[in-house]
């Protein structure tokens, strides 16, 4: 599924994030989608979420 479209992205989803601070270090987290934040239908560097451990970030993408 594409990480970048709305609509892919649900709470309960398991996902991996980038946090802001984490931008150009390659660290990544992983987590459950609690709330989506991204309200445009498309976004090109991925949807923002708040993950249930209260981490905020941008969809890298869906773990299957």
């Amino acid at each position: 599924m594409d990480h970048t479209v709305r609509k892919n992205i649900y709470p309960g989803l398991a996902v991996v994030i980038q946090e802001k601070q984490d931008q150009g270090t390659g660290r990544s987290t992983r987590g459950i989608v609690k709330d989506i934040l991204t309200s445009i239908p498309v976004h090109p560097n991925g949807i923002k979420v708040r993950l249930e451990t209260g981490e905020v970030g941008r969809v890298q993408y869906i773990e299957l």
